[in-house]
């Protein structure tokens, strides 16, 4: 009777020290990400990069789906819908947090998501072509005094931390803009470079290169101090736009619902991600700041970020139409 007692315990100490069935099964078939913003911009870079990280140590495939539509609306209420299996993530900025309060949505973004984790920080940066004849900040308000509502691109859509942090700028120089919004950073950084648009405020990812390449200038960018990757561009309050302070995240999320485990199992593979060499020089050519950390710690961001963006929306009076 004792030994049979003993084995019980043995055989329950064991099980209980035994990682879930669940997240050791973790996957049998490919993953879906969804991206809700269209190739080429920051979300989409970072998205791809991760995907091809999970792929070789999950051995699944890892398919990347560009929804894009109504400044990430469509691809995030897709991802809210999905079913709550480990098999559908969201790689979404901060627009998760912002939409809520500028458009109709079809999801509670604290309630109808699990944040998983934090990818990065990036500066949103104000970027020019040289016809439009503004080197600076000052020279682009002056200009914008003498010929109101100069247009300007976002690579998503009204309310987004782009826009939010452009209409921030303008209500503080006295200036009216005029916003264009784009599905995705890639499409508004080839009308930029081709000079159909000569103003655009965007994350820093596909900005770079043409930066770099002497073909586009970077006016200013709006983190508390200047990116590592941006040591020459100054920050808006360098530039004397006092207060104007903003970045712009990217994370990872599933569906409410999904097992712990498995987003025990995500976080942690994708903390692994985070300290590869070759993915943290493709963050830090991109100006992607890595985070990382625990899902608590993102899903704390992403209730601050909602706040704040709720006193944005409504002290700048942005609402979609």
């Amino acid at each position: 009777m004792m030994m049979i007692r003993l084995c019980t315990i043995v055989i329950a100490a064991m099980l209980a020290s035994a990682p879930p069935a669940q997240a050791q099964a973790y996957p049998t078939k490919p993953i879906h990400v969804i991206v809700p913003f269209a190739a080429g911009g920051s979300t989409d870079v970072a998205a791809r990069l991760i995907g091809q990280h999970l792929s070789k140590a999950f051995g699944q495939q890892v398919v990347i789906e560009n929804r894009t539509g109504a400044n990430g609306n469509v691809g995030t209420e897709a991802a809210a819908k999905a079913e709550p299996d480990g098999y559908t993530l969201l790689v979404a900025p901060d627009s998760v947090a912002a939409n809520p309060h500028v458009y109709k949505v079809s999801y509670d973004a604290l309630k109808d998501f699990v944040p998983v984790i934090q990818l990065s920080v990036q500066p949103i940066v104000m970027a020019a072509h040289p016809d439009l004849g503004a080197k600076t900040v000052a020279e682009l308000i002056a200009l914008a005094k003498k010929q109101p509502g100069i247009r300007f691109a976002t690579g998503s859509g009204i309310g987004s931390a782009q826009h939010m942090a452009t209409a921030w700028f303008a209500q503080i120089a006295g200036i009216d803009l005029t916003q264009v919004p784009y599905r995705g950073g890639g499409q508004a950084i080839n009308d930029l470079i081709a000079g159909h648009i000569t103003l655009g405020t965007l994350g820093s990812t596909p900005l770079i290169p043409h930066y770099k390449a002497g073909k586009l200038l970077m006016l200013a960018q709006t983190t508390a101090t200047r990116s590592k990757s941006l040591p020459d561009v100054p920050t808006f309050q360098e530039a004397g736009i006092k207060g104007l302070v903003m970045d712009q995240w990217l994370g990872v999320f599933v569906p409410a619902g999904t097992p712990p485990d498995i987003v025990r199992k995500l976080n942690a593979e994708i903390n692994l991600a985070l300290k590869d060499k070759a993915l943290l020089d493709n963050f830090d050519k991109s100006a992607l700041e890595v985070v990382g950390g625990s899902s608590e710690q993102f899903a704390s961001r992403v209730r601050e970020d909602f706040s704040k963006y709720q006193k944005i929306a409504k002290d700048l009076n942005i609402k979609a139409q």
